[in-house]
């Protein structure tokens, strides 16, 4: 059986999805700086790392959530991967847009319909949770969302306690933890920079720029 997780890790590392920089941090839109940049959008260009991607999200979610009926993804990252697990599955698909149209319809949830219906969502990345759990709650107004698998998840406290509080669960295939160690065991990332990383994890707010 492929081990899809180490897989998948292994993947963004190879394409550079992934890239740590505890000594000159990125800075995300919110203003926090951050000493990784994922870009798992990049996975698309490459047949075997998009492969290995569905059918690890598609082996997460028939683990996880076998109820499921409908296959949801988040605009616009999670898209492409939903429509994948979609076909492997042979369920229905959703997308949802970040906000209503406003035109036509008004809709934010274009394909089929949710009403009385288990939804699994997937986005490429859970970092606080805002963007999917906003999705989520769109769907939620006729659909059952049973939970959110991403690609990747920064493990951050804040994201956990969202999820709590909305009172949703979420899968990740990989996550910041196994992808710091997987970079140390293939020479990505030195061995002395994993204290900075782990102390970002813990506290990420006191790295917000000024």
């Amino acid at each position: 059986m492929t081990d899809y997780a180490n897989e998948v890790a292994n993947d963004l590392l190879e394409i550079g999805a992934v890239k740590f920089s505890p000594e000159a941090p990125f800075t995300w839109a919110s203003g926090i700086k951050s000493p990784i940049y994922t870009d798992n959008r990049m996975t698309i260009g490459f047949p075997k790392v998009r492969e290995n991607t569905y059918c690890g999200l598609t082996e997460l979610i028939k683990a996880s959530y076998p109820d499921v009926e409908i296959i949801g993804g988040v605009a616009t990252a999670g898209i492409p991967h939903a429509a994948w697990v979609a076909d492997q599955l042979k369920k229905p698909m959703i997308y949802v847009r970040s906000k209503p149209k406003d035109h036509g319809a008004g809709c934010q949830t274009e394909g089929a319909n949710v009403t009385n219906h288990k939804v699994v969502l997937i986005d490429d990345l859970i970092s606080t949770g805002g963007s999917v759990l906003a999705a989520a709650k769109a769907v939620e107004k006729g659909g059952n969302v049973l939970g959110i698998v991403s690609i990747f998840s920064y493990e951050l406290l804040a994201g956990v306690k969202n999820f709590e509080s909305a009172n949703l669960t979420f899968k990740s295939l990989t996550t910041y933890s196994q992808l710091m160690a997987l970079a140390v065991s293939r020479g990505d990332l030195a061995a002395d920079q994993i204290e900075t990383l782990n102390e970002w994890k813990k506290q990420p707010e006191k790295w917000q720029a000024n």
